[in-house]
Parts: structure tokens; C-alpha cells; sequence
């Protein structure tokens, strides 16, 4: 192997090490504690040392359950370092599920704070695999591992700098599970080479430079800033909840540290979008918002654009854990004209392929593609479902073969090809519109409704805050069901005069004039990681209690 071949996610972290030292590479306000890039580099360096004298060492699968802190970063770089991979599991997704993780990642070793480690005892997580315990926080052996700081006594006494792993482009670098949100969580399998390819595109696509200052709201997300040059301010809030944050305590560090870049969900934003600071506070620093997670109405980007600068855009970056990113849009082309085709029914322009990926819509079919065919791609304005291909997208799940079938369609001259499960087509400029997921789909009597552009015919009265399409009943013969979410404050007489306006406002459209069931939602069952997915499966069951 030569020093080309060798990708190591680690590297641009050792690297701006010697570049900036002393920029600091991670700020904690609420403990009023920060790390520069040389602190971390070290400190993950004697945490690599001393993981590889406990047997953590490259290929041993690390559960790491540690919230947002020093903690979490510096054992992150060290795993990479170690060329160990760890295993990301949303905590939100509840105990059970967890369970199911664990068991199917198999992990030898278990990082994870006292909390962590007494819930691994109470479900039993990973009882059949563990071998090695370490918990971060306190010195006890309490919970029958190895207190971290042993761990970084063991690593200590060497000046020399750790050698990093020599792991090539295709080499496991992590397990990253999703939410769980359009069905169970599944580990996506990340190389080195995807973490690399992520990197470059995120810094190309929003043109991002070494010294920035970054204020991510979501704690994976927060692990970019490094390897981006970039400083990260992490605030102080629940990021299980950040459609719950307390607005100050994101528009306070914002100005504070003069934040240039900020990561919110649609949730996030749409909370902080609507709070009035007594100051009128503006945040003037920012350059580039970029929200993920779902769909970010236009609503919510007009009302958050009022709180930046004129030369500030908000992006909304189209991907998924398995693919990131995908595509993007700025908030200029969607105020000025997509959002309104939004809400004639057209679906939610979601921007040009970013360069490096390779985007298709392809028929929509429920069954395993065994071999991508050039014959697949549909024409412009068909909907179908949309796969990808590129460095960043990954080519499997672990320990999931029928997943993956479902999921991966193999090509013999470019890799594989994910199905992202949604649906969309293209437009004449090469834009994409999303539709909505594939398994949401309603199929009745009467033909095919999307999600999107029927919800978006709705969307559109200013007393609804958003609504839900979902089928009841046998896919062929579903009757659709509208559940609709009010805005904050609407009286309950209201709903009959909104029902009226909804089912007017749907007989303008062939592909909503057949809707009729209009139910009213107090607050709709949303995904923990971004608070905005809205799992219409739950809904579903709740529509068909309520109509005979």
C-alpha cells in the first residue's frame, strides 16, 4: 500500500494540528471549557495509545453512548485513529431498540457514561458480544470496566505523536444507525473513503474556510467542524429536543463567538425563527444556515431568514445517513419561486445533484434491483423512486443482507447504487422535487397520491401548521386521510370553518379534489433526532380509530 492509498478519517485533524494549533477546534460555553486543534490532537492521540493497551485497537467495533463534550471528540478521533470503529446509536430511539442495535452490531467494547452503562445492565445490551467496559465519568470500577481516566494514564508517557491506523478508502471507519423514523434503525456501514468524500463535498457545496466558526445543533454533525477546520461552539440544550431549545441559548453563543455557520433542523429553526429577542438581536455573523432532517417549509424559511443578514442564505441539503449529501438549495430560489410551486401540488424542490453524486429516478417497485441497468432511469417529470451513486454513499448495512438487497442495486462499472426510499423526479433544469417516501405512498381505487404534493396543496392556510396524508385500509383500495396539525393558539370552534376552507382549497387540484376525511391532530408523533419527521405510520392507526 502506498501512502496514496491510505485514507485515514483522522488525518485533517493531526493536520491542522500543525497548520493552527493554538485556533481552538472546539468551545463548551455552559462549561466555559474549549480545546484547541493541538489539545485535541494530543489528547486523542493519549486516548488511542491507552485504547490499544485495553484491546481497542483497528477493526474492534466501540459502542460510544457519551453526550455531546470534550469527551465524545476526542474519543471519537481517537477510535479513528486506532483505526477501531464505532458504533453511533441515537440514544432518543428508547431502550428496546437500542437493544436491537447493540445485538446487531455485535460490538466487543462499550464507551459510555455511568447512565449508559447502568441501562446496558438493566436490557441486557450486548450481553452476548461486550468484552471490554470503559466509563467516562467519575474513577469507580463500579460498573465493571475500565474508568476512562486509567485510559488516558495508560496513554500516557510517550512524546512521540500516535501513528495512525494505515486504512485504505474501503476500510469500515464507523457504523452510524439511523433514526428509526421510516422503519427500523439499520447500521450504515461508513468507510474512511465515504467520511472523506462527505468532508470535501459539504466544503465545496457551501464554500467553506479553515477558521470558521460553526454552532451545530445535532452532535454527529458537530464532529465535521474538525475535520473541516472549522471551530465548533456547542450549545447548551437537549439534542433529543431541539424542537423544545430555548431560542437564547442559540442566538447568545451565535453572537457571542461570532458564529459563521450554523446547523438546525426544521423544528430547531422554526422555534427560533419565532422567538423576538427584546433587543431585536440579528445574527449578523452568520454566512450559511443549513437545515436537515426534513422538508423546511417556506414559512419557517421566511420567518428565519428575517433573522440574518442580506448576504446570508439558508440551505437545505438533500441526503440521508446512508447518502450525505445529495443535493441542495438555497432559500433565495425557494422563496422566489419553488416554495410557491410547493404549494400548487408540485413536490419540494430539493436543488441540483451536488458533483460527485450520480442521481437517477427509477420505476417504483417494493422488490430487490439486482444489477443496475442503463434501461432503469426514467424521463424528466416521472415520478420514481431516486437512487444514488458516489463516494459518499454507502454500499451497505451491517448485519442486514435483506436490507441491503432491498436497498443497494450493484453496478459492475460504478460501485452500487442506494434507493433512498423517497420518491421524486426530475424537472427540465435538472432539479429535483421530492414526493414524499416511498412506503407513505396511497394507493386507493383511484390511482397513486405523494405525500408532498398533496400535503402541500394544504399547507398553504395560515392557521395550519403542517399536515399529514395517510391511507387506511389495504394498499389497492386505501381511502386517504388528511390529518392536519394547527398553528399554536387556534380555537377549537375554528376547525369547521378551516375543514370547509381545506376541502375547497383541495377540489382546485385533480390530485386532492377526491380527498374528504379531514381530522384534526393535537400534536403530530415526530422522529427524536430532528423533532420533524412525522411518522405517519402512528397517525395511520389514529386516523383508522377515528373513521368507520
Amino acid at each position: 500500500m502506498t501512502a496514496n492509498d491510505i485514507v485515514n478519517i483522522s488525518r485533517p485533524l493531526t493536520e491542522l494540528a500543525h497548520s493552527q494549533p493554538d485556533t481552538k477546534a472546539i468551545i463548551f460555553p455552559q462549561e466555559n471549557r474549549s480545546l484547541t486543534y493541538r489539545q485535541l490532537d494530543e489528547e486523542s492521540d493519549r486516548l488511542a495509545r491507552g485504547l490499544g493497551r485495553v484491546g481497542i485497537v483497528r477493526g474492534v467495533r466501540t459502542a460510544l453512548l457519551t453526550p455531546p463534550g470534550p469527551e465524545l471528540f476526542a474519543l471519537t478521533f481517537a477510535l479513528f485513529k486506532a483505526g477501531a470503529v464505532p458504533v453511533f446509536i441515537d440514544p432518543g430511539i428508547g431502550a428496546r431498540n437500542l437493544k436491537g442495535c447493540l445485538a446487531e452490531a455485535a460490538p466487543e467494547a462499550f464507551i459510555g457514561i455511568p447512565k449508559a452503562h447502568l441501562a446496558r445492565r438493566l436490557f441486557g445490551w450486548g450481553k452476548n458480544s461486550l468484552r471490554i467496559l470503559i466509563t467516562v465519568g467519575g474513577s469507580s470500577r463500579f460498573w465493571g470496566g475500565v474508568p476512562l481516566t486509567e485510559v488516558q494514564r495508560l496513554g500516557e508517557g510517550s512524546a512521540a505523536p500516535f501513528k495512525a491506523a494505515a486504512t485504505n478508502r474501503d476500510e469500515t471507519a464507523a457504523i452510524l444507525f439511523t433514526s428509526g423514523s421510516t422503519g427500523p434503525p439499520k447500521g450504515a456501514v461508513y468507510t474512511h473513503g465515504n467520511f472523506a468524500a462527505q468532508v470535501a463535498a459539504l466544503q465545496e457545496l457551501y464554500d467553506i474556510l479553515p477558521g470558521e466558526v460553526d454552532l451545530p445543533t445535532f452532535p454527529l454533525f458537530a464532529l465535521f467542524a474538525p475535520a473541516l477546520g472549522m471551530t465548533a461552539v456547542i450549545p447548551q440544550m437537549d439534542f433529543t429536543r431541539p424542537g423544545r431549545v430555548d431560542p437564547g441559548r442559540i442566538l447568545g453563543p451565535v453572537a457571542a463567538y461570532a458564529a459563521t455557520t450554523m446547523f438546525g433542523s426544521p423544528a430547531l429553526l422554526n422555534r427560533v425563527g419565532r422567538y423576538s429577542a427584546p433587543d431585536g438581536t440579528k445574527l449578523s455573523s452568520l454566512k450559511r444556515v443549513i437545515s436537515a432532517g426534513a422538508p423546511v417549509s417556506a414559512k419557517v424559511l421566511e420567518c428565519f431568514s428575517a433573522l440574518l443578514p442580506r448576504d446570508a442564505e439558508i440551505f437545505t441539503p438533500y441526503g440521508a445517513t446512508e447518502a450525505l449529501p445529495v443535493s441542495s438549495i438555497g432559500s433565495r430560489e425557494i422563496l422566489a419561486e419553488t416554495g410557491h410551486l410547493t404549494g400548487e401540488g408540485c413536490g419540494i424542490c430539493v436543488g441540483r445533484p451536488v458533483p460527485s453524486i450520480s442521481l437517477a429516478i427509477i420505476p417504483i417497485s417494493d422488490e430487490p434491483i439486482v444489477a443496475w441497468s442503463d434501461d432503469l432511469p426514467l424521463p424528466p417529470w416521472e415520478v420514481g423512486e431516486i437512487a444514488v451513486n458516489g463516494p459518499q454513499v454507502t454500499a451497505s448495512y451491517f448485519n442486514r443482507p435483506e436490507a441491503t438487497s432491498l436497498a443497494k442495486i450493484a453496478d459492475p462499472e460504478n460501485g452500487v447504487w442506494h434507493r433512498m426510499g423517497d420518491l421524486g423526479y426530475r424537472d427540465n433544469s435538472g432539479r429535483i422535487w421530492f414526493c414524499g417516501r416511498k412506503s407513505h405512498r396511497v394507493v386507493s381505487c383511484d390511482g397513486i397520491l405523494f405525500t408532498i404534493p398533496v400535503e402541500g396543496v394544504f399547507n398553504v392556510h395560515p392557521l395550519v401548521f403542517r399536515t399529514a396524508l395517510v391511507g387506511i385500509g389495504k394498499h389497492g383500495s386505501q381511502r386517504p386521510v388528511l390529518c392536519v396539525e394547527l398553528e399554536k393558539g387556534t380555537r377549537k370552534r375554528e376547525q369547521e370553518q378551516i375543514r370547509r376552507d381545506l376541502l375547497e382549497r383541495g377540489a382546485l387540484y385533480p390530485h386532492t379534489k377526491g380527498i374528504r376525511d379531514i381530522l384534526f391532530h393535537p400534536a403530530f408523533p415526530v422522529d427524536i433526532r430532528h423533532n420533524a419527521k412525522i411518522f405517519r405510520e402512528k397517525l395511520a392507526v389514529w386516523a383508522a380509530g377515528r373513521i368507520r
